[in-house]
């Protein structure tokens, strides 16, 4: 790499986790990071000097990175730590004026470049935003994946393709724009009705599409796309071209381009060399955020294939937890076997966190045959899992007693309960934003001195990707507004380091709930069919409004699921959802 840099006038040179796509998930070959480092943690940026090297990683990974960094000369820098150093710091603090630093600009922001840019102006280092060093140096780097493109036909989606880019034209036209580059997969998803298999737990294509106001062209690898999904694309009015004629596209394009700074990559803004670019942004995220009615009936049956499969484990853990050998990765292997059951089933929607005691302190953990612990009598399992379904994509959190808890224990699970209750709970004025509403599953939380320090909630895609925007429940400022048709998640939590953790989640609808002189109101309908563990709670302590909801929620969960189940598993259901 050193050797790459020199040749090439770089100082220092970013690689980062990131894919053209702002990906949550990337595909292997765009794992940089992880070739050059040995990190395979999921979030990382790598910095390379001539000199030094770092790698920033946030908590959830500091004890995994400082092992594997070793005996690298690669420095750990716990991101979010104090006294940690910020990456333009570190650089400022080592480069000296005119010195160059390399990034990918294909792999970064136009926001994150364009912030780089800024900082170093004033000691003027440049940054280089043109090569991809890994196209030379990763001599066996994995190529593209290469999934078939799948159409989710009308009976799913419930909008048609061209119908979808109608709007996005009018929507374009609106931001005074003639023309939108569309990076992100799974607004490309969306928009042609597609679904691959080309990232992890995410069902899409790696493309990008160009939406003129008389052509639509998708980007895609044409060996992906059968004659049939061609003759479909074409009824729909979108043409296809080869993935990496993209950015010679956009070279050719001479108008206003719409795109989003926050998430296109930078590559688009330095190929687009005759285009005035407007900086939005994607409306396509908030068309995508409010389901159609067909969707909301997709997300009910991915929810009820998901409660039956959730059901049947709980049921299971009661006896296997007395064997004296289930594990945190057990506990996820059966679940997917149970859900496997399930004809739709497709796969996961993220990664298992199957977390038992101290482990579900840690807020994103997720077991490895080098972590998986073997489940006691005593304590809370923090099982944090969803899926993919033809139908829908499900998310849901339950803590699971397996024995013995403590008072600290009981007394946390029910004001963590009590908070996911007085959320759902909620009516709220049309408009009203997840920050205007996050204080709601926190109170009790608060109240006790305690908190927890991820979002509440966040939208969930419909067979697309489990985390969309733009609307969240967070304590930070999120203005996109909680419309009806929104499917948000309800998740708070506590986490005690060295001792256990708790979240309790359904993913909700949000539904129209009243009209009166002061306008419309809003309110949340449970999604998710699963049983609340009611044996860590403390009755007093849940308070009569909170403890009438968990009955009305268990009763309309025993009606949902009980036809599918008999003998012992019913008898169960029975338990689990009998009034408290």
């Amino acid at each position: 790499m050193r050797n790459y840099m020199r040749e090439n006038g770089y100082t220092a040179y970013i690689v980062p986790s990131s894919d053209p796509h702002s990906s949550e998930y990337v595909a292997d070959c765009w794992k940089s990071r992880e070739w050059i480092t040995g990190f395979d943690g999921s979030a990382g940026t790598a910095v390379i000097t001539l000199e030094d090297a770092a790698l920033w990683t946030d908590s959830r990974y500091w004890l995994a990175a400082d092992e594997v960094l070793q005996g690298t000369g690669i420095e750990l820098m716990k991101d979010g730590a104090e006294n940690t150093p910020t990456i333009i710091a570190w650089l400022t603090e080592k480069l000296s004026a005119n010195q160059v630093v390399g990034v990918d600009g294909k792999v970064c922001s136009v926001a994150e470049v364009e912030a780089w840019q800024a900082a170093f102006a004033s000691k003027g280092i440049i940054i280089n935003a043109s090569q991809d060093a890994f196209d030379t140096l990763w001599k066996e780097r994995p190529s593209l994946p290469m999934s078939m493109a799948e159409q989710m036909p009308i009976e799913k989606a419930g909008e048609s393709a061209s119908s979808k880019i109608a709007r996005l034209r009018q929507a374009i036209a609106a931001a005074g724009a003639e023309a939108m580059a569309v990076t992100m997969l799974d607004e490309i998803a969306w928009l042609t009705n597609l679904r691959g298999e080309d990232v992890d737990y995410n069902p899409v294509l790696v493309s990008y599409m160009l939406v003129t106001k008389d052509e639509a062209t998708l980007f895609v690898d044409p060996a992906k796309v059968s004659t049939e999904i061609i003759e479909y694309l074409n009824s729909e009015g979108v043409r296809i071209d080869c993935y990496n004629s993209f950015f010679a596209a956009i070279n050719g394009f001479n108008g206003k381009l719409l795109l989003n700074p926050a998430k296109c990559c930078y590559a688009v803004v330095e190929s687009a060399k005759c285009a005035e670019i407007v900086r939005e942004a994607s409306p396509i995220a908030s068309m995508k955020a409010i389901k159609n009615s067909t969707e909301i009936t997709g997300f009910k049956q991915a929810m009820l294939a998901e409660g039956k499969a959730m059901v049947k484990l709980l049921h299971w853990l009661r006896t296997a937890v007395k064997g004296g050998n289930l594990t945190e990765l057990a506990v996820d292997s059966k679940l997917t076997e149970f859900r496997r059951e399930d004809a739709d089933f497709r796969g996961l929607s993220f990664a298992t966190i199957s977390a038992y005691g101290d482990h579900a302190a840690i807020v994103h953990y997720e077991p490895t045959p080098a972590t998986d612990k073997q489940i006691e009598e005593r304590g809370f399992l923090l099982l944090d899992c969803g899926g993919q379904y033809n139908s829908g994509t499900t998310d849901i959190t339950r803590t699971i007693p397996m024995g013995e808890l403590t008072q600290e224990e009981k007394e946390d699970y029910t004001r963590v309960l009590r908070g996911h209750i007085s959320l759902a709970m909620a009516r709220f004025p049309k408009g009203t934003c997840g920050t205007q509403l996050d204080v709601l599953a926190r109170q009790w939380l608060w109240q006790a001195g305690e908190n927890y320090l991820h979002g509440t909630g966040h939208g969930v895609g419909h067979f697309l990707n489990v985390h969309e925007g733009p609307h969240q429940i967070r304590m930070n400022h999120m203005p996109a507004p909680l419309l009806p048709g929104v499917t948000v998640t309800n998740e708070p939590g506590l986490y005690k380091a060295g001792r256990f953790g708790i979240r309790i989640e359904n993913t909700m609808l949000v539904v129209p709930s009243l009209s009166t002189e002061f306008g419309e109101y809003c309110a949340m309908e449970p999604l998710t069919i699963c049983p609340i563990s009611k044996e860590p709670i403390i009755p007093e302590l849940l308070g009569a409004e909170a403890t009438a909801y968990l009955n009305e929620y268990h009763k309309w969960v025993f009606e949902q699921l009980s036809g599918y189940f008999s003998g012992e598993e019913l008898e169960f259901l029975k338990e689990a959802c009998a009034a408290l």
